[in-house]
């Protein structure tokens, strides 16, 4: 890969990993727009473990509060938030382990994440036109945390955007954007490392020369402005940008397929 590719999909990674826009479909889309051949599963690994680098950065003072209340307090409701990710990310676990296969090849025809793309902006248009942006993280309950994370797992679909469904699935059960997303980022984490601990046995020594390690600091940096930026726009307005540029985007892939 050259460098100019590597800085591309290292971006691409870091937007829309965190960003409701599915990093999944562009780095399968934008190699297929201009012809290069697949980066392979080696390089889409070291991409996520520039994203997980982001998220860890970003919120390992969270994280650092969230285990110790877990360990220490477990029965009050700062220790269940710990339980309540740990069991909310089972659900993503298992449809990654299960249909890894399919997610690599079946699921990436251009038509196929043009068509999710178009479906899942709708529903994440009607839940943030349905949002009653009221409540807390503080009162989040494990059935509610679990309906996040069956949100999650749809995310092995190329198009649906595993910040976007969760975001969804939190904004329909009445959590603000800004609470939604802060939740989408912490159920994430668990998803990326169990993912790269699969996969990064796979990487060898050889594979890693300038174009990898570029890749992985691009994607590490982009992906945490995305986060900052993300948790920073909802605080005052809607996800509708983010439809648009999703139904902007099917568009161009359809016009190009068909």
């Amino acid at each position: 890969m050259s460098y100019l590719q590597t800085v591309v999909l290292g971006i691409l990674q870091g937007l829309g990993e965190f960003l409701p826009i599915s990093s999944s479909a562009h780095l399968a889309i934008v190699p297929f727009l201009f012809h290069w051949d697949y980066q392979g599963l080696e390089y889409d690994v070291m991409l996520h473990l520039g994203t997980l680098l982001a998220i860890a950065v970003f919120f390992w003072k969270d994280w650092i509060k969230i285990i110790k209340d877990g360990l220490k307090q477990p029965r009050t409701q700062e220790g269940h938030f710990l339980w309540y990710i740990i069991l909310a990310t089972i659900p993503g676990a298992l449809a990654g382990y299960f249909l890894e296969a399919q997610a690599e090849t079946v699921f990436r025809q251009p038509e196929l994440i043009a068509i999710s793309l178009i479906f899942f902006s709708g529903l994440i248009f009607l839940a943030d036109r349905l949002a009653k942006n009221q409540t807390g993280l503080e009162n989040l309950t494990l059935a509610q945390a679990m309906i996040i994370g069956l949100a999650q797992s749809l995310a092995i679909l190329p198009g649906a955007s595993r910040s976007g469904m969760t975001i969804m699935a939190a904004l329909f059960l009445g959590f603000r954007r800004y609470d939604s997303a802060r939740f989408s980022f912490l159920l994430s984490t668990p998803v990326i490392i169990g993912a790269a601990l699969l996969e990064l046995p796979k990487i060898s020594l050889t594979q890693v020369n300038g174009p990898f390690i570029l890749g992985f600091l691009t994607s590490a940096l982009v992906g945490f402005l995305s986060i900052k930026f993300l948790l920073s726009f909802l605080k005052a307005r809607t996800l509708f940008p983010f439809v648009v540029y999703r139904l902007l985007l099917a568009g161009l892939i359809l016009a190009v397929c068909l």
